[in-house]
């Protein structure tokens, strides 16, 4: 995951009310959360505070950018034992550990990932309050019973987004969702895309003009030939375009340029590659079966097939038809079938590539 960039800080329960057993499994969960990140002064960096009788800085964020190094660190990370002051761990972060001295950058998204048995020995709401002041988003995951309305009040709201209660042999379930969330705050004040397909994805950008105040100018190409760069302007009261007509498994370098009347904005860069080719969901649906028909639906049509085939006949036996389905239609009704009898439906997406994907299903028409 490239194009995000962020400063992270675990917030860990490194006292002795948490086992060994506990502890090695939250390193876990923190390595598979990071893991798939890019790391670096201009993506994701990543540090540790423990929480114990005084609080204790593992590593600061810009000691480790690559994913190797921040692994065997997480790995290496000991447990301290002592009191679980976590008030004092969270004056702490926001003392020394967004700031320079902690390699923290100043204008980069803050996100805060606490994980916890549940309990402190001090107060956290005041630290925690003046940390979210800052613009820290507070994710809390707690292991432990824990007190809901003392949590859900630290986290940042809404709290169903932000608190995670979780056994800690669990915490693999919800290791996409918090990670997803995490990156929904550190993307929201970059350009990236979602929905993203074989031939198309979704830009989205954070307001920064309005319709008196100037408009957007969107470049786009694929990085392996730069000289096919297109471009689209867009007014400035958007904050999205969807992009097209892209060719499959292909990565495009994509620039945001801010035209503005009023204030200079620098221009937003974003790679995102297209998925392979494929009918998604994987999925053929039979539906209105009467006696001598059924109606043969599959995925929303894409930019890169031109054609379906529908391949249809009786099951035991090997007399087959064809229907031929221009690309634009995602449906068809087969008819002049018996009644009572089971079919084998194959649906084919021909591709401007050439190439060709099969999905079958079986279906029965009705006595």
């Amino acid at each position: 995951i490239s194009n995000s960039e962020g400063d992270l800080l675990f917030l860990l329960d490194s006292s002795g009310s948490v086992s060994y057993y506990e502890f090695s499994r939250v390193k876990e969960f923190m390595w598979d959360l990071v893991q798939p990140f890019a790391f670096g002064p201009k993506d994701v960096q990543t540090s540790i505070i423990h929480i114990s009788t005084t609080p204790t800085m593992e590593f600061p964020f810009d000691r480790y950018l690559s994913s190797g190094t921040l692994q065997q660190a997480i790995r290496d990370t000991q447990q301290l034992m002592g009191d679980t002051n976590t008030g004092k761990a969270l004056s702490y972060a926001k003392e020394k550990f967004f700031s320079d001295e902690a390699g923290a950058r100043p204008d980069v998204p803050k996100v805060l990932v606490w994980v916890t048995d549940g309990f402190s020995t001090d107060d956290i709401s005041e630290p925690m309050q003046l940390l979210k002041d800052m613009g820290v988003t507070v994710f809390i995951v707690s292991t432990g019973r824990g007190n809901y309305l003392e949590l859900s009040a630290a986290a940042s709201q809404p709290p169903e987004k932000h608190l995670h209660f979780v056994d800690v042999d669990d915490l693999p379930i919800i290791t996409k969702e918090l990670r997803d969330a995490i990156l929904d705050v550190i993307q929201a004040n970059r350009l990236h895309a979602v929905d993203i397909t074989s031939s198309s994805f979704r830009l989205m950008w954070p307001k920064l003009l309005s319709q008196e105040t100037g408009y957007y100018t969107l470049e786009y190409a694929p990085i392996d030939d730069l000289a096919r760069k297109r471009t689209n302007q867009v007014s400035g009261a958007h904050t999205s375009l969807t992009l097209s007509n892209l060719a499959p498994e292909t990565t495009y370098e994509v620039a945001l340029i801010p035209e503005s009347n009023v204030h200079y904005f620098p221009p937003q860069t974003t790679r995102v590659t297209t998925l392979a080719e494929e009918i998604s969901p994987a999925q053929v649906l039979i539906s209105e079966s009467g006696p001598h028909s059924f109606h043969v639906s599959w995925a929303p049509t894409l930019d890169s097939v031109i054609g379906y085939q529908i391949l249809y006949g009786p099951l035991p036996g090997n007399s087959v038809k064809l229907l031929e389905v221009d690309g634009k239609h995602n449906s068809t009704v087969v008819e002049n079938l018996a009644p009572n009898t089971t079919y084998l439906v194959t649906v084919t997406a021909i591709y401007k590539s050439g190439r060709e994907k099969s999905l079958s299903a079986k279906a029965c028409t009705q006595e």
